[in-house]
């Protein structure tokens, strides 16, 4: 790989000119990697690197264990796909926006939140369009900050980000799984089917909000194979009849193909409606449910299973453990990198490399280029 002294490169997308973040290397096929100055997240627990632990309840031990070693405000005992989204892209991991305490912002923030939904009133308070204020909010006083004082505090300075930046950054979703799982829970079936086209504008409205602040870079993951959870599975009160073959709950699956196919649909007449952006949607689902179906050829336990916390005659959270009638409930397993599923919700961090590692590469992205990509990628 040659590497070359960056650059800012000027294509034009549909009659318009998008500037491209600064190139760094070509590879043996003469293609650029994008380089990225700053990752912008917004999503749910799958994403959150600490905003839910910082501004709802703490994330505790042992959480974090296998990589930090302590609490790092994510539902894991390690890292999570937007991690390696930001190892791969050579960029610090993502500090939360609402974790007041020593954040460095320099490469993006994460807005991402657990329990988030892209509809208001699910399980979270920061539904996207909370979220989306909240970035909105961010630009304009980092920016701020940063006119007046960088002549005069080179210390904040190297925290901010550079207001230029903002459309040259990538803008990455996971958002979409509380819907469902929400849904499930207090709407018939039929009702939450119904209920997707809303999301999904309301989740074409955020894009638009970000488009119209000088966004042009989104990397999009769709929604999980959110019947194949432990959770979902252990409170399914129609199982076994409702499994598939892999053992996860089928309509819950069924439901989010359905919202999957939707919100490419909404990413194809975003791609139309704003053509000076660059669209990426990631087959997550896919990835995951790969995962899961070959977990045991891949050295994993059955997936079904989880290593901290309990649902099983007791429901006790990752993090706490409690004695009934002699047994103790919630104690973390031995070896959590031979188990897809973290807490019963979560994924571990194995399962959250494997994915990464299939993902990254463009397998798994419509169009198909590898995340390095992604700032030239076509429609």
């Amino acid at each position: 790989m040659d590497t070359l002294a960056p650059f800012l490169v000027l294509v034009q997308l549909a009659g318009a000119l998008v500037r491209l973040p600064e190139t760094a290397a070509v590879g043996s096929g003469g293609s650029r990697s994008c380089s990225f100055p700053a990752v912008y997240n917004f999503g749910d627990s799958n994403s959150d690197t600490g905003g839910a632990s910082a501004a709802l309840s703490e994330v505790t031990a042992p959480n974090g264990e296998t990589f930090f070693g302590h609490p790092s405000g994510r539902s894991c005992d390690g890292r999570l796909i937007i991690d390696f989204i930001a190892e791969t892209l050579k960029l610090p991991y993502l500090n939360p926006y609402l974790d007041s305490l020593g954040m460095n912002f320099r490469h993006g923030a994460n807005f991402a939140t657990g329990g988030s939904s892209i509809r208001p009133g699910g399980y979270s308070p920061f539904h996207l369009g909370i979220q989306i204020a909240q970035f909105l909010q961010f630009k304009a006083r980092t920016t701020a900050l940063y006119i007046q004082f960088q002549q005069k505090n080179q210390e904040l300075i190297n925290r901010l980000p550079r207001p230029r930046e903002f459309s040259e950054a990538l803008y990455t979703f996971d958002i979409g799984q509380n819907d469902l799982a929400y849904g499930f829970q207090h709407m018939t079936e039929k009702r939450v089917r119904a209920s997707v086209p809303d999301i999904l504008m309301q989740f074409s409205q955020a894009v638009h909000q970000l488009y119209e602040e000088g966004a042009r870079f989104f990397w999009i993951h769709n929604t999980g194979p959110l019947g194949c959870l432990p959770y979902s599975v252990i409170y399914d009160p129609s199982k076994p009849t409702n499994l598939d073959e892999s053992g996860c709950v089928a309509p819950q699956n069924e439901m989010a193909r359905e919202f999957n196919k939707q919100l490419k649909d909404t990413v194809l007449r975003l791609r139309k409606q704003l053509p000076a952006a660059v669209f990426t949607y990631v087959d997550v689902y896919s990835a995951k449910y790969a995962l899961v179906s070959e977990a045991k050829h891949l050295g994993f336990v059955d997936p079904t299973s989880f290593c901290c916390g309990s649902f099983y005659g007791y429901h006790i959270n990752c993090g706490k453990r409690k004695v009934v009638n002699g047994t103790l409930y919630g104690s973390p397993c031995n070896d959590p990198s031979r188990h897809v599923s973290w807490d019963g919700i979560h994924y571990t961090e194995a399962a959250n490399r494997w994915i990464a590692n299939r993902i990254l590469n463009g397998s798994y992205y419509d169009p198909p280029v590898p995340i390095e990509g992604a700032c030239r990628a076509r429609k």
